[in-house]
């Protein structure tokens, strides 16, 4: 298969909350895939698997110290475009972007595609790749325009809900794009339907495979686990909701709450659990790196994601710490949102129920406790569901497929 030399931008990589990414790119790269990526920010240096380490000096970056360079490029952009960049210019900083934070991302996204372009004409890149829909997407549409070199690019999650501000032209520019579940599609289908005939979904690949299956005692206490950024879209204080009603009900547990966020939602997060009389119950052990989640999934009883939807419209696709929990055998609570009920069919790869309902995820827990054999045969199902879903081998053939299929700048 002939594919082409590609840029892949993303805004940091690798991110150790971003293993998906990290190992689609690193698959890719492995089976032949000519990818280099770029960075739009500077390096994330905390947390880094040994993995991770070893491919950070490998990418080209840009950030803040990055902006001089910019700026000419701009300028020298200006004189040999200037209509198309005064077209840019005019234009991409005054879409109806959904706050702030999101405007800065693409601006900022808007002007470093200036850099961008001039470089991949530079290197001979020959297709253009965002690793997401919102800043790096906008990034590459930039680059696209001034370089001729066509685009295309992933969509997730909180990159399309809400669609940000040029979501459907971005669409519509693009070559092409793949989204990692069905319940997305609907949703660009509805943002931008005359580039519906561009939308391929792709799975992402599994980043552990499970190879030893947790042992799931369902013994008293029963180990529940839940990981996540501490973020909008996680509805852990759902779950601490729902670990107060187990609590009421003298159901014996502990719950290790893994993950990390901005300082606000962290502290919310520890003033529920006080408020509950939980801290006896819950423990928050903070950031644990993907090459030591083995050792929680072995010590596992219950997993659970209890995903919201946020009042803007913001969401997770599917979580994939469902799926590695899964590939270790272990039952699974979760909610109806977005592409999870694709994973977990409730009764048959793990017990699916509403969002934003703590009794539901407290009835749920309870259930799987009290008929271990019946949760065991769902997390066998869905450690048979996951595998064939979220095969390495099968999605990276996918992922080369897409790449091998799209135009590319001759030079």
């Amino acid at each position: 298969m002939s594919l082409p030399k590609t840029a892949y931008i993303l805004l940091w990589y690798p991110l150790p909350s971003e293993t998906f990414i990290f190992r689609e790119v690193e698959n890719a790269k492995a089976a032949g895939m000519p990818f280099c990526v770029h960075a739009l920010y500077g390096e994330a240096r905390k947390h880094l698997s040994p993995q991770m380490a070893a491919v950070a000096p490998t990418v080209a970056r840009l950030g803040a110290r990055a902006i001089p360079r910019i700026l000419a490029d701009m300028a020298w952009w200006a004189v040999r475009r200037p209509v198309e960049t005064a077209c840019i210019l005019a234009t991409i900083p005054w879409r109806r972007w959904s706050c702030l934070e999101v405007a800065g991302e693409n601006v900022f996204a808007m002007c470093a595609g200036f850099s961008l372009a001039r470089k991949f004409l530079a290197d001979g890149i020959e297709h253009i790749h965002a690793g997401w829909a919102n800043g790096p997407a906008t990034a590459a549409w930039v680059a696209s325009r001034l370089s001729g070199i066509p685009f295309s690019f992933s969509a997730r999650a909180g990159d399309i809900y809400p669609p940000d501000g040029a979501l459907a032209e971005k669409m519509r520019a693009a070559a092409a794009i793949h989204t990692n579940n069905k319940a997305n599609i609907a949703h660009l289908h509805a943002t931008a339907p005359d580039a519906a005939a561009k939308i391929r979904q792709i799975y992402n690949s599994l980043t552990l495979t499970g190879r030893d299956v947790s042992p799931v005692h369902l013994e008293p206490p029963y180990r529940l686990l839940a990981v996540g950024r501490f973020c909008r879209t996680k509805g852990f204080d759902v779950l601490i909701d729902a670990c107060a009603l187990l609590a009421r009900r003298g159901f014996p547990f502990q719950l290790t709450l893994v993950g990390a966020g901005l300082p606000l939602p962290t502290a919310l997060i520890r003033r529920r659990i006080r408020i509950h009389g939980l801290r006896a119950r819950v423990f928050l052990p903070g950031f644990v790196s993907h090459d030591r989640m083995s050792e929680l999934y072995a010590a596992t009883d219950v997993f659970i994601m209890p995903s919201v939807v946020h009042p803007s419209g913001d969401r997770d696709g599917i979580p994939n710490v469902i799926m590695e929990a899964l590939a270790h055998r272990i039952p699974v609570v979760a909610t109806d949102v977005c592409g999870i009920p694709e994973v977990v069919e409730d009764g048959v790869t793990g017990r699916l129920v509403a969002q934003r309902d703590p009794e539901a995820i407290a009835n749920a827990v309870m259930a799987l406790a009290a008929d271990r054999q019946a949760a065991l045969a769902m997390a066998e199902e869905g450690k048979k569901r996951v595998a064939a879903m979220f095969d390495p081998e099968t999605n990276t053939r996918a992922i080369l497929d897409f790449f091998g299929s799209l135009p590319r700048r001759r030079f």
